[in-house]
């Protein structure tokens, strides 16, 4: 398997994520959904935060207790300031800053209009078009490709010295990285073209009369279903992006090359399931054949091989029997927790399995972290802290406060 890796200086033995957030300005996390991206993205920066540099998670619809945890209060597309307060609540005492934002695809795409029109009145134009206010909200894609906007625009801005993106929840890992040539795709269509050609911009009004007739039979047609003041608004608003974007493709391919600077590393989560760690791989196939830069594996959520008990079966039930009194059952007490650790060593060793299956698969070619399964889920900044302590693989006693 061929890797990019070489330009990101990554020895193999190397098992610490530290010289990525090091050696980059934007990490983006991703993976399939459920496998912890939210989580690793939150606990690198928070490691970064602690260890001096002014960071932003960039985070995706993040579970309550953990957008609690990191000061956000529900506001979406406001970058919120974690406060030292909430540090010092579980001993911990950064040199830096950490700064989080949950994304608002549709504030994204309003502000991407704000910005980018040529004027109030084009401005207002796209922002009060019907067809405009249904897609921006739901449009397949558009959360991928603005979560791609907002990355490009943090990083252009240069405020913050590292930016950590925990991707969309997709089904499939891949849509972040074709949101732009979906959206290319729709438009920049040939349907999409008829619809501007027959979109008299100097009057603002819509006409088939401009339309070759082979085009215009079918919009006259697709007219008798949506009525020709939908067809109108559907052309003012692709007229629109087009000025607005002064050629959208142009503007989503300056995107698309953004992800693929040497100042751009991407982290592939799983988890030790076998289908996610299939997603992984293809996932680090798919990065490397776009010239982007795969940096590592995280595996979260590995069952740590727990030893078979050091003393014979008789002997646990002799100290069962002194510590539970009657009528406590001992024997089926000791052969269910006995059951229990059977069961769990099974898990750790399936777990095994795959990350190993993984490690070959990578041949060596990136680093490969495990993440242990925690007894507890990860809602504040302590488990994050602990989160990151097994990505750098040392512990953060150096910023925790010791009074």
């Amino acid at each position: 398997m061929t890797c990019s890796l070489g330009a990101a200086g990554y020895a193999a033995a190397d098992m610490s994520l530290e010289p990525l957030l090091l050696r980059h300005r934007v990490v983006a996390c991703v993976g399939s959904g459920g496998v912890g991206k939210t989580t690793t993205a939150a606990a690198l920066a928070l490691h970064a935060a602690l260890s001096g540099r002014e960071v932003l998670c960039l985070t995706i619809d993040p579970a309550r207790r953990l957008a609690q945890s990191l000061g956000i209060d529900g506001r979406a597309g406001v970058e919120h300031r974690v406060p030292d307060e909430a540090f010092a609540r579980h001993g911990l005492r950064p040199r830096g800053v950490l700064w989080a934002m949950m994304l608002d695809p549709k504030r994204a795409f309003d502000e991407l209009v704000t910005r980018r029109a040529s004027s109030p009145q084009a401005r207002e134009r796209i922002l009060g078009n019907r067809i405009y206010r249904h897609l921006s909200e739901s449009l397949a894609g558009v959360q991928e490709y603005m979560a791609m906007e907002k990355l490009h625009e943090v990083r252009e801005r240069g405020r913050w010295d590292l930016v950590v993106l925990d991707t969309p929840p997709t089904s499939n890992a891949i849509d972040f990285l074709e949101a732009p040539d979906k959206l290319i795709g729709l438009i920049d269509s040939p349907a999409t073209r008829w619809l501007v050609q027959a979109f008299e911009s100097e009057r603002r009004r819509f006409s088939l009369d401009l339309l070759g007739r082979g085009a215009a039979y079918l919009l006259r047609g697709l007219s008798r279903f949506t009525g020709l003041e939908f067809l109108s608004n559907v052309a003012e608003f692709v007229v629109g992006l087009n000025e607005l974007f002064g050629g959208f493709r142009a503007h989503a391919e300056q995107v698309a090359r953004a992800l693929r600077g040497p100042e751009v590393a991407f982290v592939l989560v799983t988890s030790p399931a076998p289908l996610a760690i299939d997603e992984a791989l293809y996932m680090h196939e798919r990065l490397v054949s776009a010239s982007m830069r795969p940096a590592a594996f995280v595996v979260n959520g590995v069952h740590r091989l727990l030893p078979e008990p050091a003393v014979p079966h008789e002997a646990l039930l002799e100290a069962a029997r002194a510590f539970f009194a009657p009528p406590t059952d001992v024997e089926d007490l000791v052969g269910r927790l006995r059951r229990a650790l059977d069961d769990e060593r099974a898990l750790a060793i399936a777990d095994r399995v795959e990350v190993e299956r993984l490690r070959a698969r990578a041949a060596g070619a990136l680093p490969v972290v495990e993440v242990p399964a925690f007894d507890a889920d990860v809602h504040d900044l302590g488990a994050l802290a602990a989160v990151a302590e097994h990505l750098i693989q040392r512990p953060t006693h150096a910023v925790v406060a010791t009074a």
